[in-house]
């Protein structure tokens, strides 16, 4: 069962290399994805008990030093974040929908497992940076007022980090575009 999660994005490749091994090797975690990014970051995401991700944070962290930009650590992360972020969201119907969009991909993850903790929203997608210029953004679906109530709490999370680019609710998308979500 996976408890918590932890990131860490880095400004340099070869560091992030570096930094993942090493997260690997001091603590008892599991890799979920370590990869390059937009533009020319480098982002690793591991899962597993509380204790075992603070420790491969913190070890990440004074390794990283200069060459970190963001990390998170998430316990008790909700079951949705992994098939947002791997693209297997089951979503068998599209209600409203809520997007957010941000400069950083940590405070996005954070935002998301606020978003599904808020209220009852469903987790369509969790973009991290790849092919859009370092990014990210998450889209939900669920009631009006459910997706009203995430992206207050989701917001909020982001406009801490100074990382808002713009968060938009779509009461009643069209039916052709809701296609395009699933």
């Amino acid at each position: 069962m996976i408890n918590a999660i932890g990131f860490i994005e880095l400004n340099s490749i070869a560091k992030g290399i570096e930094v993942a091994d090493h997260m690997l090797k001091v603590a008892n975690v599991q890799l979920m994805f370590s990869t390059a990014t937009c533009p020319g970051k480098y982002i690793t995401l591991i899962y597993g008990d509380v204790g075992s991700v603070e420790n491969s944070i913190k070890a990440a962290k004074l390794l990283g030093g200069e060459f970190i930009i963001d990390d998170l650590m998430i316990p008790n992360v909700d079951e949705q974040i992994f098939p947002a972020i791997t693209g297997s969201s089951n979503v068998e119907k599209i209600g409203a929908i809520g997007v957010i969009e941000s400069l950083a991909m940590a405070s996005l993850i954070v935002a998301a497992d606020t978003c599904v903790k808020a209220s009852g929203v469903q987790l369509v997608e969790l973009r991290l940076g790849s092919g859009i210029g370092g990014k990210s953004y998450l889209v939900m679906t669920g009631d009006v007022s459910e997706v009203d109530a995430s992206m207050e709490a989701g917001v909020a999370v982001i406009k801490e980090s100074g990382n808002i680019v713009y968060y938009t609710v779509i009461p009643s998308p069209h039916k052709d575009f809701k296609s395009t979500l699933l």
